[in-house]
């Protein structure tokens, strides 16, 4: 099995705080960029913006702006747990059960958790195609863990998918959260179909 290093860069952002369709939500972002030499034959420049509810982290807007070998795609889609809220016409109604989160979303939420008193969280999480439901729970309260950005003492938190009940045997995810204040994400450990990654921390600002 080949071993390639430093294919990407993924970049979190918390944004500003603000009201959205009368609610009080954050403005969460991600953007991924490839690094060389894979951007040689692969250039990837996607945007991934989620609009979640500031107190639930539920999902109001999830946005994916993805540019991958020259095709550009833009997507906006509203949550909507009854079809009946409404959409401009440049937006797109998504049905999805109520308290569903994006990724975006998702990871802020499982930072809020207080895993001294919850065992497990159980949550809808809708990725802009399909919707699932993910399972995580804290398997490791302290770990030593050493990223580029430094190292860390961090909680371990296993994250399960599940389709219609049914665990994905093709996507397992391991989470590191420091064990700081802010709980900052250092490590994700994803094994998927085509391949094992692993996504560190670099830098960050905030701490």
């Amino acid at each position: 099995m080949a071993t390639v290093n430093n294919i990407a860069t993924v970049r979190l952002q918390v944004g500003e705080r603000k009201n959205f369709l009368g609610k009080n939500a954050w403005h969460l972002q991600a953007f991924a960029h490839t690094e060389n030499p894979l951007r040689l034959v692969f250039v990837l420049d996607d945007q991934f913006d989620s609009y979640s509810d500031a107190g639930s982290m539920a999902s109001l807007q999830y946005e994916m702006h993805l540019n991958e070998k020259g095709q550009k795609v833009d997507s906006v889609q509203r949550m909507t747990a009854t079809g009946r809220e409404g959409a401009p016409a440049n937006v797109t109604e998504a049905r999805v059960l109520a308290g569903t989160r994006d990724p975006l979303g998702m990871m802020q939420y499982l930072r809020t958790v207080d895993w001294t008193k919850t065992p497990e969280v159980r949550s809808p999480v809708y990725d802009g195609h399909k919707l699932y439901e993910l399972r995580a729970r804290r398997v490791s309260a302290s770990e030593a863990v050493s990223v580029a950005a430094g190292k860390y003492n961090a909680s371990k938190i296993a994250i399960h998918v599940f389709d219609n009940g049914v665990e994905s045997k093709d996507a397992q995810f391991s989470l590191y959260l420091a064990n700081n204040a802010p709980h900052t994400p250092v490590l994700i450990e994803a094994v998927i179909p085509v391949a094992t990654a692993r996504v560190e921390l670099v830098r960050a600002s905030g701490e």
